[in-house]
């Protein structure tokens, strides 16, 4: 892809909507697999009462529309703004205590996961069934819509194409391993093996154009050096990752 392409693919515009300033892509296609819809508000006239204390809207008590969850509430059980990265908000926003807590968690992401994603980590990387594997660089693209490997060869798969993450793990008891992508990597129970550290992951994604699904596998150097520990916090972060994607397609 040309430097001229990519830079109009990764065009943003400044829009203004009910809830407030939104920082999109120019072009809707191009967006962030991760990024959320805003929600619909429910009308006015459908929530007499705050839907969370139950209490009555007055002169006094006035209703507000969580910017997350389109729900209507009053100040007190909606009183918090909150960053809300995955609806491109400028600014913090307005929104209910429940949603406000799912908003903060997902900051980390933003603030630390998503930085390593982008700075990317060396892996042994094996295509399919193939006994024969090859170093390379694995990133996310400044858009966060690919995967870029780089080594003797490139390969791009896009985010929004992986079907499966299944994250290699050591640490667990004989036999178990992680294939769940909302496990928790960094603190198993002690009776599971103690911590899990991840070696590896498992992916899973469609090709356009063709039938079936393609498979590779990523595994981390067997040495403690910098370059292994960067690759587990890049597995780390795409756990991360995954869970926000599979998030955002249940919306």
């Amino acid at each position: 892809m040309s430097s001229g392409v990519a830079a109009r693919h990764d065009a943003k515009k400044l829009v203004r909507s009910p809830s407030g300033l939104r920082m999109v892509p120019e072009h809707r296609a191009f967006g962030s697999p991760f990024g959320l819809e805003e929600p619909q508000w429910v009308p006015d006239k459908e929530c007499p009462r705050c839907m969370q204390c139950d209490a009555k809207f007055d002169f006094i008590t006035r209703k507000h529309h969580c910017r997350r969850c389109g729900k209507c509430f009053c100040d007190r059980c909606c009183s918090q703004k909150v960053p809300l990265r995955r609806m491109c908000f400028v600014d913090p926003v307005r929104q209910c205590a429940e949603c406000a807590l799912v908003s903060h968690r997902e900051a980390e992401f933003y603030d630390r996961q998503l930085k390593v994603l982008l700075s990317g980590a060396t892996f042994t990387v094996t295509f399919g069934n193939s006994e024969k594997s090859e170093t390379m660089v694995c990133r996310l693209s400044n858009n966060q819509r690919c995967l870029i490997l780089d080594g003797d060869s490139h390969c791009e798969i896009e985010v929004a194409h992986i079907s499966t993450v299944q994250v290699l793990t050591e640490g667990f008891a004989p036999g178990e391993k992680d294939t769940h992508t909302y496990s928790v990597l960094e603190s198993q129970p002690a009776s599971k093996g103690g911590n899990a550290r991840a070696t590896g992951m498992f992916l899973q994604y469609t090709v356009p154009g063709t039938e079936g699904e393609a498979q590779l596998k990523l595994t981390a150097g067997e040495d403690a050096n910098t370059s292994r520990r960067q690759a587990t916090a890049w597995l780390v972060a795409m756990h991360k990752a995954a869970k926000l994607l599979y998030e955002s397609r249940d919306q």
